[in-house]
């Protein structure tokens, strides 16, 4: 059995992947992320995912075995709100990850009563419409520091060995009010040239020194006010080892760059 790659994905905004989309904003988008089970050497047993919306001190990892749906997004049609997904957890791979942050020194506590958020289920849903693979969704760190975050995915690594499939669940550009605006920025394409050039660095050490520093990044606070929704990318990084990062997506969402990446 072939080890499983690592993504970094965009999961949209909201429900946008079940709305109507007259001027096939999210059209691209959805179609990337239905086709990534055609790049995965096997069909994982379970899938563990880091979503940007989703924080805590310490570090959570959901472990009920059938978990809600936490419908975390605003002002949409109803029938959103009535949106499925029966996916199973996996309370086992929960106590083993929980096992795995503690023995290197990271607290971690396990969570039954908060629903999946909707950067969990709203790509998956995409992604795997069936439902039918095991789900672990695991908390960021609400310190919001980079560092930890690469460890958190160092620590996950071996589980790709597992046939455990691991996701960054975000989004590279993340300015909601300038996004709406629909202004071309100079600042979202230097930030993204910057982001793909750091990402697919074959010096993994550059790699992961130039993500733990993004904030030197030309227009880093620009895209991200807050990093909620690019430390899911940190994470991945800290997992891929020595796996080269590869540009699988490059997108214009409302004319501002939206990229995703591979490992593996």
């Amino acid at each position: 059995m072939k080890r499983q790659p690592i993504f970094y994905i965009p999961h949209g905004g909201g429900p946008c992947f079940f709305m109507d989309d007259p001027h096939n904003v999210w059209t691209n988008m959805g179609n990337f992320l239905n086709k990534i089970p055609y790049s995965l050497p096997q069909t994982p047993d379970s899938i563990v995912i880091i979503s940007g919306h989703w924080e805590n001190m310490p570090i959570k990892i959901h472990a009920a075995d059938k978990p809600s749906l936490f419908y975390d997004y605003y002002d949409f049609p109803p029938h959103t709100y009535e949106l499925t997904y029966p996916a199973s957890g996996n309370p086992q791979l929960a106590e083993k990850i929980q096992q795995l942050f503690q023995s290197q020194h990271i607290q971690a506590e396990l969570e039954y009563e908060r629903g999946w958020d909707h950067g969990v289920f709203i790509p998956l849903k995409v992604i795997f419409p069936d439902a039918n693979i095991p789900i672990v969704q695991v908390s960021l760190h609400h310190s919001l520091d980079p560092q930890t975050h690469m460890k958190m995915g160092d620590i996950l690594s071996p589980l790709r060995n597992e046939n455990i499939l691991i996701i960054g669940s975000g989004m590279s550009y993340h300015n909601l009010p300038y996004l709406f605006s629909g202004k071309e920025t100079a600042y979202a394409d230097q930030f993204h040239d910057w982001l793909t050039d750091t990402v697919t660095n074959p010096d993994i050490s550059q790699r992961n020194q130039g993500l733990t520093n993004w904030l030197q990044a030309p227009g880093a606070r620009s895209n991200h006010p807050r990093e909620e929704h690019l430390l899911p990318l940190m994470v991945v990084a800290g997992a891929a080892g020595k796996d080269q990062g590869i540009c699988i997506l490059k997108d214009r969402i409302i004319n501002k760059p939206i990229a995703g990446f591979q490992f593996g």
